[in-house]
């Protein structure tokens, strides 16, 4: 009896291991922009520019995007900074994104989900209100550039909210 449970322990503990981890999330799309980019161009209205940085973690099970703007507010910090975590939802086969910035859960959910379309993610966040906010990361190969379209939404109508291009460091 001991020898084969000293046979089958090997067994047990491989498939146990195995059943254990996740896939690591593998995404074509999301690999282009994995690196350093400038942000550039107009955010309610006002033109503006952000460093971000875009990198794997936690196993390969999410993309973090830290953006951080250039410009500074009257205590000398940047004006505006975000942890993004974009991940893959295999049940539903979307992306799921969490965007955590600097000003907090208000009025709104922190979480969205997108199915792609093409070379675009359109991710859609909620409010308590019933609107919503789309935010749109779109690739353009030929350049090698990103785009991000964000827009509120409120009874069916749409306001463009942010325009700007990533383009590497």
């Amino acid at each position: 009896m001991k020898m084969i449970f000293a046979l089958l322990l090997p067994i047990f503990l491989g498939v146990f291991s195995a059943s254990a981890q996740q896939p690591t999330f593998q995404d074509p799309l999301l690999d282009h922009l994995v690196g350093k980019w400038v942000l550039r161009g107009t955010i309610a209205g006002k033109q503006t520019t952000h460093d971000v940085v875009a990198e794997w973690v936690l196993n390969h099970q999410y993309l973090k995007i830290h953006e951080i703007s250039r410009e500074k507010n009257e205590k000398g910090q940047p004006g505006y900074e975000a942890n993004v975590f974009i991940g893959w939802d295999q049940a539903s086969s979307e992306y799921v994104c969490v965007w955590l910035d600097d000003y907090g859960n208000v009025n709104s959910q922190s979480l969205a989900t997108a199915k792609r379309s093409g070379n675009e993610i359109p991710f859609l966040f909620h409010y308590k209100d019933g609107s919503s906010f789309h935010t749109t990361f779109a690739y353009y190969p030929e350049g090698n550039y990103w785009e991000w379209r964000l827009d509120a939404e409120k009874n069916g109508s749409f306001n463009p909210f942010a325009r700007v291009k990533l383009t590497r460091k």
